[in-house]
């Protein structure tokens, strides 16, 4: 399989490059891509960026030049429910944006953009593989939606904002939901696993660098041991 590996900084990129080794460099658009075999399987593992425009650009280059078999995306991401706490691990169910407000325009939700789909649906046997690997690992975790936006969440006055639009949401970040609808429009899986380093409330700036590179080392952790798995 071909398989890519998306984080949106350096410092969780870090994590992979110490399971994978020899791994060559190949520039898709504006980003850098390595490439290494793992158990038989090509993967490639860039950058996103921060922000919806810079992921989708970045995995749009990726994908319309090599036949990307499953998309793995992880990071971080803050807690949205009080059940929800730090290092916990979330994957994602469903996606949308919660900066996106078009409900005056037309038929639409909150988070849905004209032409798309109310939320992005992430079911597949991919993801449905990966679930059960958590499982027979004895891994905790929580699968719901995530929601997306281009602002760092780092107020009590944010979180309960999107709340009120979102209240099921277990966690907000900034790419995924520009992943999922990149991922729909190319009909490719996508495996979303956010790591939460924060309660994106008034002390998430503070929480923020302590807990992203600890979240980034855990889902690492994760994704390397399954990739040992497949065949």
């Amino acid at each position: 399989m071909k398989i890519a590996i998306i984080v949106p900084m350096e410092i969780e990129a870090e994590y992979y490059r110490k399971y994978f080794h020899s791994g060559s460099r190949k520039m898709f658009g504006s980003t850098v891509f390595e490439h290494f075999y793992v158990n038989q399987n090509d993967i490639y593992l860039g950058l996103s960026g921060i922000g919806k425009v810079q992921a989708a650009i970045n995995l749009t280059c990726l994908l319309s030049q090599v036949n990307i078999d499953l998309i793995l995306m992880t990071g971080t991401a803050g807690s949205l429910q009080q059940e929800v706490h730090q290092g916990d691990l979330v994957i994602a169910k469903t996606f949308s944006y919660h900066d996106v407000h078009n409900t005056l325009a037309g038929d639409y939700v909150e988070g849905q953009i004209p032409g798309e789909p109310a939320v992005f649906d992430l079911d597949s046997c991919e993801r449905n593989n990966f679930i059960q690997f958590i499982h027979e690992q004895n891994l905790s975790y929580q699968e719901g939606l995530i929601v997306t936006g281009d602002s760092f969440i780092g107020s009590q006055e944010q979180k309960d904002q999107i709340k009120s639009n979102f209240p099921n949401a277990l966690g907000v970040e900034m790419e995924g939901a520009a992943f999922a609808q990149v991922c729909h429009h190319f009909k490719k899986p996508l495996i979303a696993i956010r790591a939460i380093s924060d309660n994106g409330d008034d002390g998430a700036n503070d929480d923020f660098d302590l807990f992203a590179q600890k979240s980034a080392a855990k889902a690492a952790k994760i994704i390397c041991k399954y990739l040992e798995k497949m065949k």
